[in-house]
């Protein structure tokens, strides 16, 4: 079973499908929780390396989740997203030398 069929599943089991502009608030809200452990153990950007640690692979974890369930509640299948992502920056890259948009 895929992971986001999984999600899927579990998110209607348990009753915790909201609305997707409140998953989207839930999701940026996740995201705020990565930065604050990455700003943490960088000090603001003063040291380099970053490293994992229990507390940042659960909010990874948390901000995952967060973006399966959106994805789900817009009928997105998040492997064909990848999938077109991939290849947009493959092509790009071997057109400009570079992944970003011009």
């Amino acid at each position: 079973m895929a992971r986001q069929e999984e999600v899927d599943i579990f998110v209607k089991h348990y009753g915790l499908y909201i609305e997707p502009e409140y998953r989207f608030m839930d999701l940026v809200s996740e995201l705020g929780e990565v930065s604050k452990q990455i700003i943490a153990q960088t000090d603001y950007g003063d040291k380099e390396k970053i490293e994992k640690t229990e507390y940042l692979e659960e909010e990874l974890g948390d901000l995952y989740f967060s973006l399966i369930v959106l994805a789900n509640s817009l009928n997105i299948d998040l492997d064909i997203a990848l999938d077109n992502v991939m290849e947009k920056y493959k092509k790009r890259i071997e057109e400009n030398g570079d992944p970003g948009s011009e």
